[in-house]
């Protein structure tokens, strides 16, 4: 029997804030866009991390989030695209560059990509 969840979803970006219903065998960011919610999104399929969220209560499940790493997703974050909801939900916005700063800034700070990269060119 399908349950369906009320996630409020604070857009940081745009500052505003939305709350919707959601089907716990329904993708959060489909489900938000069918009821008028307009959030960040690209490639829909959890490989990037434009749909990022910082969960704030609740729980989310996310088996095709290709695009977090288990550590992040530890920490509470979630991609829209490809997560259901298993409880009511409080949610944010992220900026997708803070994500991937987040999840892969400590390779290219340390110097552990040292090519394909044009990190040279003006």
């Amino acid at each position: 029997m399908t349950k369906s969840y009320k996630i409020q979803i604070h857009h940081r970006q745009a500052g505003t804030h939305h709350t919707v219903q959601v089907p716990d065998d329904r993708y959060i960011l489909q489900s938000a866009e069918n009821q008028g919610v307009k959030l960040p999104f690209s490639c829909r399929n959890g490989a990037c991390t434009a749909c990022a969220v910082r969960v704030i209560r609740g729980e989310v499940y996310q088996p095709e989030a290709m695009g977090l790493s288990p550590n992040l997703r530890d920490q509470g974050y979630a991609l829209l695209c490809v997560s259901y909801p298993r409880s009511d939900l409080e949610v944010e916005t992220q900026d997708e560059d803070e994500v991937y700063e987040l999840q892969f800034g400590r390779y290219f700070a340390k110097g552990k990509v040292q090519f394909g990269l044009p990190l040279d060119e003006d």
